[in-house]
């Protein structure tokens, strides 16, 4: 670090600011270069004021003797949280300032560990005889469960026979992919070739071919890097919501799990800690006296929902993310390539759960996995967390199928509130922006004053009672029969646990709330929160809602 001679009062503010952003954020600190500062004057103005920097950080300065030809102390050595010692101040001969040495005590990070996977080893070979050895049509059973269960081993024992699960373990490698370019791997070699060769001539020619060759290097490096980057952005530029993804996951790689989390105990205390967060929320939400609303009128009403082909859901998989749960019996991608070897099974399972109006057990199962909310957070705190939730792809199937033909009764219905954008096609944040500027500027050309209200519900989707629910959609929206059954199946009885790694929680009941991460869930939440929209509008009052926000 270095200070100009000239006092300014700016860089003990800069300072101070500094140091309240590092102290937070590291646990060893040390801070070195050239001060301007008499720190060996004790009546010296600014090295008081920088000494009483240093004591607010418990901040340690180990210089005392001079360090400049003119005997003042200028450079200093600060640190905190750290183990110095052999320091020693040498007047080298280069310049007026003298060479400040010390010994450093750190304690490198031990590399992780290898990590053990389990997977199974899948090639062309395996998709071929995985469709020899599987029935397309062997779903049997008095009911989705057993037809579920029935599929699943068939696929499992198929799977064990020529892809076998195996152990294995996997070193840690985050490796540039860009690095993997022929051109630049060319370049590379030829780089280590002339570095060689300079080393075991020391000759000043053979270095300034190294020099070039390594400067060669990394230009060759940058602009494949450059080039990386901007494939994958502009593969997605046509998709502003898989744009804005992708650059996050970008600029912000996910973090490193302390070693310390991946334990079973810790997986459990995360369950918990989820679990008594959102019921804390949930009960401090208060009861209200019931309020006579007017209800929508219903032009018809869902019974129950239809079957659907084997055309319709082999659209509905191949339009669906490729994502995987750990709970899913062929990984995702594996599943599109042999589709037509189990798609009457499929089919099959999602009719027999439209008509009997059960969503199968087996896929009410969420994983959790943990994330901090932001880079920085201090990773040992369970509140600097957020709960990521993923579900079983079979599961998605079914609930895409029941969402097309909810939608298109909502529609049909005008069920929707028409002042409701966010998890809805063609309206997003334009619309929401659009119809609020535009309320407040009709009130400005009337000569009116507008107040806005920003409502906010806490872990709205998590506290949603599942009883208010399905009074909404069977008051409501006309729901009833063996749809509202499949949608009561669909949302009781769920439950999660936690994974760290290899390790997993035990389970934990879900009793409130839509499922996080699902494809239903946003939609119930819009179909339960009818009745305030309702209500503003019969005060006569404007207003419009972005998912889980409302602006009054």
């Amino acid at each position: 670090m270095y200070k100009p001679p000239q006092h300014s009062q700016s860089f003990i503010d800069d300072f101070t600011e500094m140091l309240s952003v590092v102290c937070t954020d590291f646990d060893g600190l040390v801070i070195t270069g050239d001060f301007n500062v008499h720190v060996d004057n004790v009546n010296d103005r600014n090295a008081k004021e920088l000494n009483a920097v240093l004591e607010t950080f418990d901040l340690i300065q180990h210089l005392s003797c001079p360090t400049h030809s003119r005997g003042h102390t200028l450079d200093l050595l600060i640190t905190k949280g750290v183990n110095i010692y052999n320091v020693s101040v040498v007047d080298v001969a280069l310049s007026d300032h003298f060479c400040v040495f010390f010994d450093l005590s750190v304690a490198p990070k031990p590399p992780p560990g290898p990590a053990v996977v389990h997977g199974r080893q899948i090639n062309e070979s395996t998709r071929a005889q995985f469709v020899e050895m599987i029935d397309p049509e062997n779903a049997s059973g008095a009911n989705v469960d057993e037809m579920l269960n029935s599929v699943t081993s068939s696929i499992l024992n198929a799977l064990d026979a020529i892809a076998p699960m195996k152990v294995k373990l996997r070193k840690h490698r985050q490796k540039a992919p860009w690095r993997n370019d022929d051109l630049v791997r060319a370049q590379k070699q030829q780089c280590r070739r002339a570095e060689r060769k300079w080393r075991k001539s020391k000759l000043q020619v053979h270095y300034e071919t190294y020099k070039g060759e390594l400067y060669a290097y990394n230009q060759i490096l940058c602009r494949t890097r450059e080039r990386y980057f901007s494939e994958i952005i502009g593969s997605c530029s046509s998709n502003s919501r898989v744009l804005f993804t992708t650059v996050n996951r970008l600029t912000n790689p996910p973090t490193q799990l302390l070693i310390e989390l991946v334990c079973t105990p810790k997986c459990n205390e995360f369950a918990v800690f989820f679990n008594d967060k959102v019921q804390g929320i949930k009960k401090a939400i208060n009861s209200t006296t019931h309020i006579t609303i007017e209800r929508p009128p219903t032009h018809s009403k869902l019974t129950h929902f239809v079957p659907v082909t084997d055309q319709t859901v082999q659209e509905t998989i191949t339009c669906l993310s490729s994502s995987t749960c750990c709970l899913d019996v062929l990984p995702t991608r594996f599943l599109k390539s042999v589709l037509n070897s189990v798609l009457p099974s499929i089919t099959q399972i999602v009719n027999m759960s439209l008509q009997s109006g059960i969503f199968p057990e087996a896929l009410k199962t969420a994983v959790i996995k943990p994330f901090l909310k932001k880079s920085g957070l201090d990773p040992t705190v369970l509140n600097n967390y957020r709960p990521i939730s993923n579900l079983p792809f079979l599961g998605k199937v079914l609930e895409k199928v029941v969402y097309q033909q909810l939608t298109d009764f909502l529609l049909l219905n005008n069920s929707i509130d028409v002042f409701q954008s966010g998890f809805r096609p063609h309206h997003s944040t334009e619309t929401a922006l659009i119809k609020v500027t535009n309320d407040i500027r009709l009130n400005t050309d009337d000569g009116k004053v507008t107040v806005l209200i920003l409502l906010d519900l806490s872990a709205a989707f998590d506290t949603v009672d599942h009883g208010i629910l399905l009074h909404r959609l069977q008051d409501w929206v006309g729901i009833s029969g063996s749809a509202l059954s499949w949608l009561k199946s669909y949302l009781e009885d769920r439950k999660y646990f936690v994974e760290i790694g290899s390790c997993v929680s035990d389970y934990m009941a879900l009793t409130c709330g839509v499922p996080q991460g699902s494809i239903l869930g946003p939609l119930l939440f819009n179909l339960y929160m009818l009745p305030l929209g309702q209500l503003i509008r019969s005060n006569n009052i404007s207003y419009h809602n972005y998912e889980d926000d409302t602006q009054i």
